[in-house]
């Protein structure tokens, strides 16, 4: 098995970058990070791979990300009117394929949000799709699969 590390260096130094911006409420500049056809999607059967056809809580294209941005901006959102405090622990990144046009990657997220002095932790495994750009990445695809779809999820005043 070879591991091409400078690859693996830059994806996750992306991940991390986009993780802090998150964490950070740096809503606009997470904008930034997408392509415009790119879909982020947080699925209910983490087992489905067409998400277009199935339930999600979220699958959203870009109009979707931006409205979702802007309700958590403007407070206009239920679950915005006490924000949570969140803070991700990204690891276990794996580059799973490689071309000129894309990158396939696979990583591990603990998610750890705090509100109304209360600690959750949601663990996910996530899955990108980027296309690299002349310094970066941009987002095509990321899929959040939470351990926990199918249970229950409190209102959720975050991104994932």
């Amino acid at each position: 098995m070879s591991i091409n590390t400078d690859l693996v260096n830059k994806v996750t130094a992306f991940i991390w970058h986009e993780a802090d911006l998150l964490d950070h409420k740096e809503y606009q500049d997470w904008l930034s990070l997408w392509n415009d056809s790119g879909l982020y999607i947080v699925p209910t059967d983490n087992n489905e791979t067409d998400y277009e056809a199935t339930l999600n809580l979220a699958l959203d294209d870009k109009d979707m990300r931006r409205m979702r941005v802007a309700r958590l901006e403007s407070g206009e959102s239920v679950s915005a009117g006490a924000a949570s405090a969140t803070v991700r622990m990204m690891s276990r990144v794996r580059v799973l394929e490689e071309s000129t046009d894309q990158v396939v990657v696979r990583c591990a997220m603990t998610l750890n949000e705090l509100r109304h002095g209360k600690l959750v932790t949601y663990p996910a495994d996530m899955e990108y799709i980027l296309t690299p750009t002349d310094d970066s990445y941009r987002i095509q695809r990321k899929v959040v699969k939470l351990m926990h779809a199918d249970g229950f999820l409190r209102t959720v005043s975050f991104i994932f």
